[in-house]
């Protein structure tokens, strides 16, 4: 598996997949082609079909600031290999000179066709919780620090970084207000939520209005292109951080062990990117938020120094039961229903981990038994399901 620096990559919203990634293929195209007279970028799949609601024309246009560019939105043409491809073509005296495809895979990362993602980058030799659990437990170690055997001390200072961007995320979200960009009227509710108090609130009302109030910061952060860090993705990247920000001072966790939680949940989301997918365009919305709400449900357990087994039931129950969500965003856009996703899987990955604090003893899936549901689970859904805008929610909506 990769470092987590591949999987909490710190960006631009509103998309890793639509945004993050179009835009590291376009800077790779362009050191690799010779200067031309006119560049031209082909989009397919859920790239072209909802490209224009998550920005990722306005990304290309600016990757090719100064250039003769122009787009294509290619809705029709098959995709085999990965739902969000795009060509970019370069062409001199009107003769193509270069052509490289690329697949956006999810979290921002990108491939060029014919290539992997890339041996040297994989730092961690076990692809399985099975294989990271029993090698855990043979050496009386917890997963963080598995993760410092693997990535050494200096993983320390970067998820240091992600914490960061992720707390700045959630304060300057609760900060603003007005709408959304998009053209559907998304009013910002983060900071309503963070200071609409019940004279009569009970503890479970605020703990409940809080951790939404983070998750919508974060979300609506993103939705504006603001900085967030993807966790897994940019769609999915207010669950993790509005979790730690509701624990840390319920028991005064320190920072170090913030980070540390944030390396199990690391682990969870890169299990599932390697034995699965966290694309919304590949498996639906379950491999976004579902991921988002294991690595959150596990960085939570972490925080409570729960054992490896309630650990992994956490996180296999997060997934569980989100099976089969569908990525349906209105009009393409990472607002409606994206955003209130955060916030129940926020809610939801605690309830996770005080279920998985009395249950784990009992339980008869395994987390890679479920990841690998998830996977042929995303992969027999409907293809409208899929982030291209045609099915649920987007389908039913009209402004």
């Amino acid at each position: 598996m990769q470092s987590l620096r591949y999987l909490y990559r710190i960006g631009r919203g509103p998309s890793s997949s639509h945004t993050m990634g179009p835009l590291a293929a376009a800077k790779r195209f362009l050191s690799e082609s010779p200067a031309a007279e006119k560049y031209t970028a082909v989009l397919y799949g859920s790239l072209a079909k909802t490209g224009r609601g998550h920005m990722t024309d306005h990304i290309l246009k600016e990757a090719f600031d100064g250039k003769n560019f122009n787009i294509v939105f290619d809705c029709d043409t098959p995709t085999d290999y990965h739902p969000n491809t795009v060509d970019f073509i370069a062409v001199s005296d009107g003769q193509e000179i270069f052509r490289r495809r690329y697949y956006s895979i999810g979290g921002g990362e990108v491939v060029a066709e014919g290539e992997t993602t890339q041996e040297h980058e994989n730092v961690y030799p076990l692809r399985s919780f099975t294989e990271i659990s029993e090698y855990c437990r043979a050496r009386d170690m917890r997963i963080w620090q598995y993760v410092e055997e693997c990535e050494g001390p200096e993983i320390w200072d970067y998820l240091s970084e992600v914490w960061s961007v992720m707390q700045n995320a959630i304060k300057e979200g609760l900060e603003a207000e007005g709408i959304l960009h998009g053209g559907i009227g998304t009013v910002r509710k983060a900071r309503y939520l963070f200071r609409q108090k019940h004279i009569d609130e009970s503890a479970e009302t605020k703990m409940n209005r809080l951790i939404c109030a983070y998750a919508y910061a974060v979300s609506e952060q993103n939705a504006s292109g603001g900085l967030i860090v993807t966790a897994p993705t940019c769609g999915a990247c207010g669950v993790v951080p509005a979790a730690m920000k509701f624990l840390q001072p319920k028991r005064n966790f320190t920072e170090e062990q913030i980070i540390h939680a944030l390396a199990t949940g690391g682990v969870i989301g890169n299990l599932i990117k390697t034995n699965a997918s966290i694309s919304g365009a590949e498996c639906g919305c379950q491999a976004e938020i579902g991921t988002a709400c294991a690595m959150a449900a596990a960085a939570a357990a972490e925080l409570y120094e729960l054992d490896l087994d309630q650990i992994e039931c956490a996180a296999e129950m997060s997934i569980e039961h989100h099976l089969g969500l569908t990525c349906d965003p209105i009009l393409g856009l990472v607002q409606i229903p994206c955003i209130e996703r955060n916030a129940i899987a926020a809610m939801r990955a605690l309830n996770a981990v005080n279920l998985a604090d009395f249950l784990a003893d009992s339980r008869k899936i395994t987390f890679d038994m479920i990841v690998e549901t998830m996977y042929e689970t995303g992969k027999d859904l409907k293809v409208i399901y899929r982030e291209t805008s045609e099915g649920g929610l987007a389908k039913k909506y009209s402004k």
